[in-house]
């Protein structure tokens, strides 16, 4: 592939995109922002969030209009989650993980299950997540061990995942498991959709976490499981390659959140050290702070760009996506982690303490170096891309 070639037309933020952005941030600041220290002390879900996003229609802007949803494009997705993000990183999850449970259906399931599983989202009745990952296949997704068996027209699945976002919480999943132990590995997989009700299915304890706390993320359990045939996310043995494909999506919304999390970060630094006064002037007019908040709005700017860049890729199914995808989740989470480290670092001593919401956002900002593929992999993934 040749990267240069991307350079035009690749993106318009549309009048309607700046309208949604001012809507978005009404929403977050008066109905998210004042719960978010209290979410994060407490590591309870952010209930007033999920309310004000249900109502507001910004829970799953994602699903088409035909399945009841609001049909927003990958662009307004993306600027919902990061004005979210903005406020509190946990709740932006809301709406990143609706998109992640629902998009391997959105990219390879029956009519059928798109008809019966994607309205109830859209309409804020329910929440969707996804099962991936498991505790010795992290990033090695096709080790996994889940297994599911067929007896007669059902499935039967048995085994467990780890690291699920708003586990417990969600009334259904989307669940990778091996159907064929003896085949091909990477193609004996097969996605499957688990209701939160079926018998069998349970869930551990809440991972006790260094960041985005009100964000449950606990482990699946499946005791033999019986899912109906027609459960199914695709043909037998596509549901790897649909996962794979559907995170090629959905890193660009990890993006998006990363954005979200350092612009709040820097909102926060700038408005502090203008404020605060040392050798008898605002600490803003020594070059030095000055300097610092030049970078940070540099490097946040170009990280918005690139994941803008790679929603416009995502939204047109450019065949480029993977390395846009990676490049600008790998990015913008860098970034994110620089912004807030140094927007604690303006603060000085009150950076590092509660009283003040930089710290909490460093440490969500970390997560987004880690899930959905750590930046270790996405380089890969940029590799191969530029090596094919």
């Amino acid at each position: 592939m040749s990267t240069g070639d991307a350079a035009f037309d690749l993106f318009k933020i549309s009048e309607d995109h700046e309208a949604l952005r001012e809507a978005v941030r009404a929403v977050a600041e008066d109905k998210i922002a004042p719960y978010a220290a209290a979410v994060d002390e407490e590591s309870r879900y952010p209930q007033e969030a999920h309310d004000a996003l249900v109502a507001s229609d910004f829970h799953a802007p994602h699903i088409p209009e035909q399945y009841d949803g609001v049909g927003a494009d990958a662009l307004a997705t993306c600027i919902v989650i990061e004005e979210v993000a903005r406020a509190c990183a946990s709740s932006s999850l809301i709406p990143a993980v609706n998109k992640l449970g629902t998009m391997p259906l959105i990219l390879g399931a029956s009519e059928e299950v798109k008809a019966k599983y994607l309205p109830p989202v859209a309409r804020g009745e329910s929440t969707f997540s996804y099962g991936l990952s498991e505790r010795e296949a992290g990033s090695d997704t096709a080790s996994m061990k889940t297994r599911a068996r067929r007896d007669g027209d059902d499935w039967v699945l048995s085994g467990q995942k780890s690291w699920i976002t708003n586990a417990g919480v969600s009334d259904f999943y989307t669940v990778l498991a091996v159907t064929d132990p003896e085949g091909k590995r990477g193609s004996n997989v097969s996605a499957f959709v688990v209701e939160k009700s079926d018998e069998g299915f349970s869930f551990g304890e809440k991972e006790r976490k260094l960041g985005i706390k009100g964000s449950p993320t606990r482990e699946l359990h499946f005791d033999n499981v019986r899912i109906p045939g027609d459960r199914m996310v695709g043909a037998p043995g596509e549901g790897l390659k649909i996962a794979l494909r559907t995170l090629d999506h959905t890193r660009v919304t990890i993006g998006a959140q990363a954005v979200g999390i350092a612009q709040g970060a820097l909102d926060f630094a700038v408005g502090y050290v203008k404020e605060r006064k040392q050798f008898g002037k605002a600490i803003a007019d020594f070059q030095g702070i000055q300097f610092m908040l030049a970078d940070m709005a540099m490097e946040l700017e170009a990280a918005r760009q690139m994941v803008y860049v790679a929603a416009a890729k995502s939204e047109r199914g450019d065949k480029d996506l993977p390395f846009f995808g990676a490049a600008a989740k790998c990015y913008a989470s860098d970034v994110a982690m620089k912004v807030t480290t140094d927007a604690v670092q303006l603060l000085g001593g009150y950076g590092y303490t509660k009283d003040f919401p930089v710290e909490r956002m460093m440490r969500d900002a970390k997560i987004t170096q880690i899930y959905e593929g750590t930046n270790q992999i996405q380089r890969m993934v940029m590799a191969r891309q530029l090596l094919k």
